[in-house]
């Protein structure tokens, strides 16, 4: 039995002149006025009555009581969530360059960075839920068999082989579109053969990549040339190495090993970016991030120069040599790892290389990939978030969490999608608000792991931390009515469990994008009542750029020392129904 809803009740009397039923041409009315349907039929409408209504009286009239009404309302049909986008919905046919790509952070691991547990079920986990990017982390195993597992922990390992056959199964259950296998490669070149030759065993024709024919200058495909396909991110010979070479060295600028890049102290990086360099750090720790810093800083340096020619040219020797000090830095040694040929041969489109230059990489190709923690993201952020905007234009970045969150705890994705960052990678083992984000952003999309970029950050000179990012577009309104909640529940916490406490809900609405574009309304409190609270409230928000903006729904209990969490909803603002 439906408990009769009083907000639904007055809607259907509204629009059936005050009749107990609603017929076709109410119904058609409802539809067109307050869900901004358009174009329907009378097969569809009598498909929503013989669905919905329950009573068979009305069905034999072709009218929908207020129990059929309700039961529309609350079905899917009435979902703020948009059913096309349930499917495909996008252009596929464009650069990987101008798409988000759904990604993991430690895909083997099923908790914290240190203790937990490394299971190969996670791989089929993320792969269903949409992600195009799990992370492979290889060690020397035993008897001649690479293992997986996080470095220089407790957490426990498995092997290669098992993931290979783990991916091979599930990579294209929920989306044909193309599986990045980002390998961060500690094998010694024995176990790198033997990596290549389960890769090829296991994988076969999803690795051959003849057939794809690259864009002009070097470009990259499209989702939909690549579909079914599986790109092995990892390092890659140099081509001036003998052909017959079976292994070669590879410099720590092509490796991007997440320990390798991550810092020890972001005060020591932001220290870099405001010229002071601290001296209780070891260089080989702080030499990463300044380098990227300083490479954003030299368009500035050189403006200094021009300027500094019209002092006295003792002055200004002094002052260039001092500035080419500052931003020129040539480690003493670098690093250098043995490659097997076999393993580099498998890697084509995403090969993975440092980034040393923020304004010039990836101009004469858009085939590679660079990975930058956090930390450094951040900054660059502060420092020039445009430039790093015109950077993703040109080649593929990965962002991952700091080596700090030993919780596998989830950074905030948003500010690296408002610079087109790529691949922004997740703990997808670790639920909580930041995961719902990346859930919302890509169902918008048929959930298939690739989510085509606003227009503005594929070509254009665009700024995400600018006042009006958007020169000369109008602004976006969205109006929201609260109307009502049904049959909420208690806090998951609550003081006095399922007895005795009659919750206080209020809705806070939020809108996260840009920086200009977040705020935060709610409406008021309803005082004892979880059973059919009414809000009859509208709120209005004015957004600057809609296409990459979420809407997140939270309910809450309030609470005179506080509020307790009940519930909440996201969904991308391109995705909601009119």
């Amino acid at each position: 039995m439906i408990s009769t809803r009083r907000d639904l009740y007055l809607i259907m009397i509204s629009y059936s002149n005050q009749k107990e039923v609603l017929d076709i041409h109410d119904l058609a009315r409802f539809l067109e006025n307050e869900q901004k349907m358009r174009g329907l039929t009378r097969e569809h409408l009598v498909d929503i009555v013989a669905k919905f209504e329950p009573c068979p009286e009305n069905l034999q009239h072709m009218v929908l009581g207020i129990d059929g009404f309700t039961n529309y309302m609350r079905s899917p049909a009435g979902d703020i969530f948009n059913p096309e986008h349930n499917q495909v919905n996008q252009d596929m046919t464009q650069p990987l360059t101008n798409y988000f790509i759904a990604t993991s952070h430690n895909t083997y691991l099923t908790g914290d960075q240190l203790l937990s547990q490394s299971r190969v079920e996670m791989y089929a986990y993320v792969l269903q839920a949409g992600c195009r990017c799990v992370e492979v982390d290889c060690w020397d195993g035993p008897d001649g068999e690479p293992i997986i597992h996080h470095g220089y922990t407790l957490t426990s390992k498995i092997l290669f082989k098992d993931v290979v056959e783990t991916i091979n199964k599930y990579a294209f259950t929920k989306s044909p579109y193309p599986v990045i296998l980002s390998i961060e490669n500690h094998c010694t070149v024995p176990q790198q053969k033997k990596m290549a030759e389960y890769l090829k065993e296991v994988l076969q024709d999803k690795l051959d990549l003849t057939n794809v024919s690259g864009h002009e200058c070097k470009k990259l495909p499209s989702p939909e040339i690549l579909k079914g396909k599986i790109l092995v991110k990892g390092k890659k010979l140099p081509a001036n190495l003998e052909p017959d070479a079976e292994e070669g060295d590879v410099s720590d600028e092509d490796t991007g090993n997440e320990e390798e890049d991550d810092s020890d102290d972001s005060d020591n990086d932001l220290q870099d970016v405001n010229g002071a360099e601290s001296t209780n750090q070891p260089k080989k720790k702080r030499r990463f991030g300044r380098s990227i810093i300083r490479s954003f800083k030299r368009k500035r340096k050189k403006k200094i120069r021009m300027k500094n020619k019209t002092m006295s040219d003792g002055e200004s020797d002094h002052s260039s040599s001092r500035e080419r000090a500052q931003i020129v830095y040539h480690p003493k040694k670098r690093k250098t790892m043995r490659l097997s040929r076999a393993l580099s041969d498998l890697v084509k489109y995403t090969k993975s290389v440092r980034v040393h230059e923020i304004e010039t990489q990836g101009f004469l190709s858009s085939w590679q990939v660079s990975s930058l923690n956090e930390t450094v993201v951040n900054q660059i952020l502060q420092l020039k978030p445009a430039g790093l905007v015109r950077f993703n234009q040109r080649q593929l970045l990965r962002v991952y969490p700091s080596n700090f969150r030993v919780d596998s705890s989830n950074f905030n994705p948003q500010p690296y999608w408002n610079t087109g960052c790529h691949m922004v990678a997740m703990n997808y083992q670790t639920e909580g608000r930041m995961l719902e984000l990346n859930r919302a952003k890509f169902s918008s999309n048929g959930n298939c792991g690739y989510i085509l970029k606003p227009k503005s950050m594929c070509k254009a000179a665009f700024n995400p931390m600018m006042e009006d990012p958007l020169p000369g577009h109008k602004k976006t309104q969205l109006m929201l009515k609260i109307i009502s909640g049904q049959q909420l529940p208690k806090p998951k916490d609550s003081m006095f469990g399922d007895r005795g406490e009659i919750i206080d809900p209020f809705v806070e609405v939020e809108i996260i994008g840009l920086p200009v574009d977040c705020s935060k309304q709610q409406t008021r409190v309803v005082d004892d009542n979880g059973f059919n609270p009414m809000w009859e409230e509208t709120l209005v928000f004015s957004i600057q750029m809609p296409q990459i903006a979420l809407v997140r729904f939270q309910v809450w209990d309030h609470d005179p020392i506080g509020r307790d969490f009940i519930g909440q909803r996201t969904v991308a603002f391109t995705s909601m129904m009119p």
